[in-house]
């Protein structure tokens, strides 16, 4: 699939990954939609110009993301969705049992899986129900869709249990949804991202965060968001990659 006159759905692309995603579409001659829940996606879609429509929504939410996908479909003219790359999400910390002997809070583990895993398969299902009905492109390609995971989904670490439970959950989703949806010509990938520089990471204390890049491998730093847009851009424009999961990471295992 080509890039160039062609739709996107990019969620969470306010910041962070999907702003970047969205900036390097655009400069590649794609339109697209940016859906977030903050009011920032207005501001940044104004800046890329009139390829970028913003549309208010929250990925757990079937109208809200019924609207983003109908808003995609007006936006490149006839044409249809050709792709979306799902970045929103939350990053959640919370012990099963604290210091003090307390269990874990279960509304916020329930929120954590909620936002991640049920709002990617939200996404996933009503992108594919209309990327469906373009007109079959080469190969037979009809749309493409890029999930987000994260490292914690094989490495997660202590408190994360909602945060890698709910990303790996986005990583066991891609192989059958890649096969279902094999007969419409969609195919579906998920990155799963090491230590970048988002705003998520931004909440963490300054020297935590040193530590983290200091425990890549090569290169020794956080990754930016361009780099996971790129790889994103790969994925759009390489028929052959579906079904799989890609460590976008510099070789960090966490311990």
């Amino acid at each position: 699939m080509q890039v160039k006159d062609n739709t996107f759905l990019i969620t969470g692309a306010a910041s962070g990954l999907g702003a970047a995603t969205a900036e390097r579409l655009v400069a590649a001659g794609g339109r697209v939609v940016l859906c977030d829940l903050s009011d920032a996606v207005e501001s940044h879609a104004e800046t890329l110009g009139a390829s970028a429509r913003a549309v208010r929504g929250d990925v757990t939410s079937g109208d809200d993301i019924q609207a983003a996908v109908e808003a995609a479909v007006e936006l490149s003219g006839g044409r249809g969705l050709a792709g979306v790359v799902h970045c929103a999400g939350v990053v959640s910390v919370g012990k099963l049992v604290d210091r003090e002997g307390n269990p874990a809070d279960l509304d916020a583990y329930t929120r954590t899986v909620q936002i991640n895993l049920v709002g990617t398969f939200n996404v996933m299902r009503l992108a594919a129900a209309a990327m469906a009905k373009n007109a079959p492109g080469e190969d037979g390609e009809r749309g493409v869709i890029v999930n987000t995971a994260s490292i914690a989904a094989f490495d997660g670490q202590v408190g994360q249990c909602a945060y890698s439970a709910s990303k790996a959950g986005v990583v066991g989703m891609s192989l059958p949804a890649a096969r279902e949806l094999s007969r419409h010509g969609i195919r579906v990938m998920a990155i799963a991202p090491g230590v970048f520089e988002t705003p998520m990471m931004s909440e963490i204390p300054d020297e935590a965060a040193q530590a983290l890049a200091a425990s890549v491998p090569f290169p020794k730093r956080l990754g930016k968001p361009d780099e996971f847009a790129r790889l994103a851009e790969q994925i759009l424009t390489n028929p052959m990659l579906n079904g799989e999961t890609i460590r976008l990471d510099g070789g960090i295992r966490m311990q």
